[in-house]
């Protein structure tokens, strides 16, 4: 059975050309998402993958309508191969359920492995370079040496509360407790 998704980012969108092309496609059922494709909760596919059956197939119109990237992309063919489903894209002509379909998914995976591992070399060659520098990274300080000593002098006044002292101090109750106990 061909199980049909289809997703639009906005309400101002329409899915009337991506229903046309799943039903010209054979599609018997057609789930719909209106969210952007960043998001990860999508009901529609959620149900559409709960629906599938071993042996069916998930049609999309466009590759872009089913994943936030590729990595997600391949995990969600990889979770339909799981299951013994497969997957067709109808623009890109791609079907898992044939040796070429499975050849491509297999090459857009080791493409998206590459490109993990460059981007965690540069990250790494990037951090390397800054701490070469002297700059550690990572967030600020919300209170330096100084304003802690100040907030222990406050604090150990009984007529000042935490509340006020944060609020003076430009942070919250949290931060202050934090810092103290250091």
């Amino acid at each position: 059975m061909q199980i049909g998704y289809a997703r639009i980012s906005t309400d101002d969108q329409r899915l009337d050309l991506q229903f046309d092309a799943l039903r010209k496609a054979g599609c018997n059922k057609i789930f719909k998402d209106v969210a952007s494709g960043a998001k990860d909760d999508r009901v529609g596919l959620d149900n559409a993958m709960r629906y599938l059956r071993k042996g069916d197939t998930l049609v999309v119109w466009k590759l872009d309508r089913l994943g936030r990237s590729l990595k997600h992309l391949i995990d969600v063919v990889n979770s339909l191969g799981r299951k013994g489903a497969f997957f067709k894209s109808t623009q890109e002509n791609i079907d898992t359920s044939t040796s070429g379909g499975k050849l491509t998914f297999h090459l857009f995976g080791a493409l998206a492995e590459f490109e993990k591992d460059i981007i965690r070399e540069r990250t790494k060659a990037g951090l390397d370079a800054a701490r070469a520098r002297g700059r550690i990274g990572g967030r600020p300080k919300s209170l330096d040496d100084k304003k802690i000593a100040l907030a222990k002098q406050l604090m150990s006044n009984p007529a000042n509360n935490a509340h006020d002292v944060a609020k003076s101090l430009g942070i919250s109750r949290a931060t202050l407790y934090r810092n103290l106990k250091s």
